[in-house]
């Protein structure tokens, strides 16, 4: 069942004039000798190739989040029962005939795993066997993702919906996955049921994943099931609204958007919430992808169209005026002045990425460390106060739930730190020159695997035979002094005195046993907890320097790009015009021509893009094209 949305050009024919546009670009930049540029038009033209505007869902375990999926795209896409839940992500795509495939990580040529996916086709009927926990308990076939391609009017825009396992309970170590895969994402849905209201893990998640990803929202689920649901929703909207005043919140129910679909009942579409889902997920979320899209494209088109014009407008006009060869001299100087001032820039620049990295990992540091010491205090605290012993799995949760939430919030915070240190490096060029690389530091989904699983701990039980042999041990010598004290009276070794007098030892003997080895497993437990937090901060630390390392490089090469791509404009101007006041008389004529007619290209491409940027501007897509 659609809805239906505002009238707008479809997508298809938004992205077919920009194909068209870039085409028209790499052909001028195809005449000349500027690879920079046409490195930079290809890298348009592949995002162009790949639409996809990826939603990505998440949740705690059996919140109805396969089921809210499936309601959106009216198929079963995504297994849904009581004992079954999800373990692979599950990706789902337009696509004609309907399919499904496996991603696998592809093997190299030694055996072991590549650096790419291989995709594997399967029967859509055998999707359960691959994604569910039933079919692949813990992902043991180490599966990346899972992927369905459907017919479906609502993913013809590029929308892509991935289904994530559920995380059970969102400080666990599954948490780090699911932040992993938010950088990718242009938004993400929180999918909770409404049994009750927003838990404090939950909301935990919500901000960290607001710091990632750009676009929000949360939908309360199953509200079939539960009477009191609107109550539950007016917790949650306050619990949001404390939070971002913008997150929207959409109650609905899968069960009756099934049925109303089954049926083909507009009323029953209506009550299930499902329509206001759709229209955020048509306008708010694929709309807003798209302008983003169409603006930078744009962006990279004024920019290749103003380099080109710089050398052919530089050289025509040597060629038009040799008489103003004062004036052509100064422009000269001056273009070579800029060169130099861009050199310098570019010295500067280098050194705050330099500066600002040394900075961030000594930050990044001592964050971890701090998190992680106020983690081991804690942990030592609650030792101190009773026995680990029978209580160690659950201690040992807890400790790696409590890791797993300090090492997300750093993941998080470095990345935001990253980006602030990007737009710092940004401020060294001009703000019409720029922008910002994409960085995806906050990727922490294999940051613990190298850590071993938290160590047992004897759990401290005795058995009644056990205890009766320490009050033995104790008793003997109480029972043999009190034996013999009361033989100096006439009395037997062993009467009721010296007995009374064992059992009491005894019982001393066993209580001080019983402290001894308390304190024996309270101090083995703190030794466990050192040794797994020093583990953790050794790899993590490792693992957080090599991203940082990587920002820097990613960071150094998409300024260095910018910088030496108008170095070039400028020497390439410069050279134009050296060679045109050298140029003879009857080879100008033509070669003015042939600039006259380049411009006319490069301006009329400069025009579209000029209209593409300000039709993103308002709002609305632009109709723009070129002769």
């Amino acid at each position: 069942m659609a809805e239906a949305g505002p009238a707008r050009p479809p997508a298809p024919a938004l992205a077919g004039q920009l194909v068209r546009l870039v085409e028209q670009g790499l052909q001028l930049v195809g005449t000349g000798d500027r690879a920079d540029l046409r490195k930079r038009l290809d890298q348009a033209m592949a995002r162009l190739q790949d639409p996809s505007i990826r939603v990505i869902v998440v949740g705690e375990f059996k919140q109805g989040k396969s089921k809210l999926i499936n309601a959106l795209v009216n198929a079963p896409v995504c297994p849904v029962d009581d004992d079954v839940a999800t373990s692979t992500p599950t990706i789902v795509r337009y696509g004609e005939p309907a399919s499904a495939a496996i991603l696998v990580p592809a093997a190299d040529s030694a055996g072991g795993e590549g650096n790419g996916l291989e995709r594997q086709p399967i029967n859509l009927a055998d999707l359960p066997e691959f994604v569910s926990e039933q079919g692949n308990p813990g992902n043991r076939r180490k599966l990346a993702a899972a992927e369905v391609c459907l017919p479906r009017k609502l993913l013809t825009g590029g929308l892509t919906i991935i289904d994530t396992p559920g995380v059970g309970g969102m400080g666990s170590t599954h948490t780090l996955t699911t932040l992993t895969a938010l950088p990718t994402a242009d938004a993400m849905l929180l999918v909770s049921d409404a049994s009750q209201e927003y838990t404090e893990p939950e909301m935990r998640f919500l901000r960290q994943a607001m710091r990632i990803t750009p676009s929000v929202a949360a939908v309360l689920s199953k509200t079939d099931l539960y009477p009191d649901w609107r109550q539950v929703e007016k917790l949650d909207r306050e619990h949001l609204h404390n939070a971002a005043p913008d997150i929207p919140l959409f109650p609905l129910s899968a069960d009756l958007r099934l049925e109303a679909s089954r049926l083909q009942d507009a009323e029953l579409n209506t009550e299930s919430g499902f329509p206001a889902l759709v229209t955020h997920l048509r306008n708010d979320i694929v709309g807003n992808a798209q302008r983003l899209q169409r603006r930078s494209v744009s962006q990279d088109l004024l920019s290749v169209t103003g380099n080109l014009r710089l050398s052919l407008q530089s050289e025509l006009e040597a060629m038009e005026k040799p008489e103003q060869t004062p004036h052509m001299v100064a422009a000269l100087e001056h273009a070579k002045a800029e060169a130099d001032e861009l050199r310098k820039r570019s010295a500067r620049w280098q050194l705050t990425l330099s500066d600002g990295i040394n900075d961030l990992i000594a930050d990044m540091e001592y964050d971890l460390r701090d998190r992680l010491r106020r983690i081991q205090r804690d942990a030592e605290s609650a030792i101190d106060q009773g026995d680990p012993g029978p209580v160690w799995p659950q201690f040992s949760q807890w400790l790696e739930e409590s890791v797993a939430a300090a090492i997300s919030d750093t993941f998080v915070w470095t990345s935001e730190r990253s980006q602030w240190l990007a737009a710092q490096v940004a401020e060294h060029f001009a703000a019409d020159e720029v922008s910002l690389p994409v960085l995806h530091v906050s990727d922490s989904g294999d940051a613990l695997d190298p850590v071993d699983g938290m160590p047992g701990l004897d759990p401290g039980r005795v058995n009644p035979v056990q205890k009766v042999l320490i009050g033995m041990r104790g008793s003997y010598g109480g029972i043999l002094m009190f034996g013999l004290l009361t033989g100096i009276f006439g009395m037997a070794l062993i009467n009721p005195l010296s007995v009374g007098a064992g059992l009491l030892l005894g019982r001393k003997a066993y209580r001080e046993d019983k402290e001894v080895r308390l304190k024996r497993r309270q101090g083995e437990a703190k030794a466990l907890v050192r040794r797994q937090l020093d583990d953790v901060t050794f790899q993590v630390g490792k693992q957080l320097k090599d991203r940082l390392r990587l920002v820097q490089r990613t960071i150094r090469d998409h300024f260095t790009g910018i910088a030496d791509e108008y170095h070039r404009s400028l020497a390439d101007s410069v050279a134009a015009a050296q060679k045109a006041a050298n140029s003879y008389a009857r080879e100008k004529e033509g070669r003015i021509r042939e600039i006259r007619a380049e411009l006319q290209k490069v301006d009329a491409l400069h025009r579209a893009a000029e209209a593409v940027a300000a039709g993103v501007a308002v709002g609305a897509p632009s109709a723009a094209g070129v002769a």
